[in-house]
């Protein structure tokens, strides 16, 4: 069991793991969420998938406007109602999966989620690296090379590793400083758009299919899904009597603020430069459409986006990395992550012919991944009050969340059966799922059939039985209160 860590609400380094915060130290407010999932979402990537729901899906402008409501609302949606159970239990969410699975079964969900977060840093990495590039051929002429692809890479990196490490303090203040700024300058690059756009030729372009909205619905909530298990790790200072309704109706603004104008000014973007849906580089074009004086400082806030989404990715895997028994602070437990995002992403810059493309094929892939967890967990949730943070933290035969073998049997073949029936309804570049061409497989909702079966199975089949003592009696006894969420 991890060493009892002093009080942290005043110090620049978090060093608390995956032991629960006691009450006295829960001293978090619901709207320091809000600037979070703001920069959760800073990354001009949206405004590349914003193109390719008017270039590879066909929508019109209204379309895209529908698409880019209903993802983050559906998407962010889940993160906040999965991030109660940081509140309710006070760890990390794969440390609560635990409860779930068993000690010993949360170790495949968590691997497979840890795993997926190796391609999400890596895409970020990626694409902060290429803002570096940009800007440095803006203002100075300097072509990119194997030699600087590698120095950017290992700077974005870096920086990631020290702002993830330093932990939960840091990533607020960080994430609320970026929020103003970078909602300072999408303004003034909105209003250059809306003075610079062919409107006619915006307006005049025809709607495309219902299934092709629902895939871009898809598409872009896939980004948001990958965040549901991490949801936890942000809320769990939060005190107990914190309004659930509150949590997720924070979660869905920060994250449907950027989302929405992002998504939509991609769309704009792609009337006048289709290229801009399969560019190699997600980034470059943003020298091309903007004027320097814009574009320069456009894409520096936007890199200090990315860092933060990456860090927010890494710290976050630092606890994933923990359950699965990788004795090391959480700190350096990012330092895993770090490295393999660094490979990876010289691969994928070096090697890779389409960004574009192997972006849309790892998040669809992301999504499947996530969403088989996220049924389980998520119907766990509406039967569980409370955790128990003794149990969390035994991994042995004594815990009560050791279940059959450190097996909760019933959540794990839920995960399994869901898993597998998600990847049939799937398409990607290189994978087809034998019912990709089902109407749910068309339709991009893999990653819904996914959640539905998972949740379906494990509502219907055994509990395992749970043990549980809380030792905490503010979790035993105190109920929540009545205007927050109950789930």
């Amino acid at each position: 069991m991890p060493e009892a860590t002093a009080p942290e609400s005043g110090s620049a380094i978090e060093t608390r793991g995956l032991e629960p915060v006691p009450d006295a130290e829960r001293s978090g407010r619901v709207r320091e969420l809000f600037p979070t999932w703001v920069a959760a979402n800073i990354s001009v990537l949206l405004l590349t998938m914003g193109a390719g729901l008017v270039v590879s899906n066909g929508l019109n402008i209204w379309q895209v406007l529908a698409v880019a409501f209903a993802a983050p609302v559906l998407s962010y949606g889940l993160v906040g109602l999965i991030s109660i159970a940081g509140k309710r239990g006070g760890s990390p969410g794969m440390a609560l999966s635990r409860a779930v699975f068993g000690q010993r079964g949360n170790l495949f969900p968590g691997s497979l989620i840890w795993v997926a977060r190796w391609g999400w840093e890596t895409i970020n990495a990626v694409t902060g690296a290429y803002a570096v590039l940009t800007v440095l051929d803006l203002l100075f002429g300097i072509q990119s090379n194997t030699a600087l692809i590698v120095v950017t890479l290992l700077l974005f990196v870096g920086c990631t590793f020290v702002v993830s490490g330093l932990g939960i303090n840091a990533l607020r203040r960080c994430s609320t400083w970026s929020t103003y700024l970078f909602g300072a300058f999408s303004v003034l690059v909105l209003a250059y758009l809306i003075a610079d756009t062919d409107w006619s030729a915006v307006f005049a372009k025809p709607a495309g299919s219902t299934a092709m909205m629902i895939a871009g619905i898809g598409t872009i909530a896939a980004g948001g899904i990958s965040w549901v298990p991490s949801g936890p790790d942000f809320t769990r200072y939060l005190p107990r009597k914190a309004s659930g309704k509150a949590l997720v109706g924070t979660t869905i603004g920060g994250a449907g603020v950027v989302v929405l104008p992002m998504v939509l000014m991609g769309a704009v973007m792609a009337v006048s430069t289709p290229d801009l849906a399969s560019a190699s580089d997600p980034v470059s074009f943003i020298g091309e459409l903007l004027p320097t004086w814009i574009a320069v400082p456009y894409l520096l806030i936007a890199l200090v986006g990315m860092l933060l989404i990456n860090s927010m990715s890494m710290y976050s895997a630092g606890f994933t990395a923990q359950t699965l028994g990788i004795k090391v602070p959480r700190a350096w437990a990012v330092s895993v992550n770090a490295i393999i995002s660094l490979i990876f992403g010289f691969l994928l810059m070096v090697v890779a012919t389409s960004f574009f493309g192997s972006f849309i094929s790892f998040l669809t892939l992301l999504a499947v991944a996530f969403s088989a967890w996220i049924g389980v967990f998520g119907v766990d949730m509406l039967r569980r009050r409370t955790y128990d943070g003794d149990a969390l933290m035994n991994t042995t035969r004594t815990s009560a969340y050791w279940y059959r073998g450190g097996f909760a049997w019933s959540a794990m073949a839920s995960w399994g059966v869901a898993l597998l029936v998600g990847l049939l309804f799937t398409k990607v570049d290189w994978f087809t799922g034998p019912l990709a061409g089902s109407w749910i497989g068309r339709n991009g909702l893999g990653w819904a059939a996914t959640i539905v079966v998972s949740g379906l199975l494990y509502a219907l089949l055994p509990r395992p039985k749970d043990s549980t003592v809380t030792s905490d009696p503010a979790a035993r006894t105190e109920p929540e209160p009545a205007a927050t969420l109950s789930i």
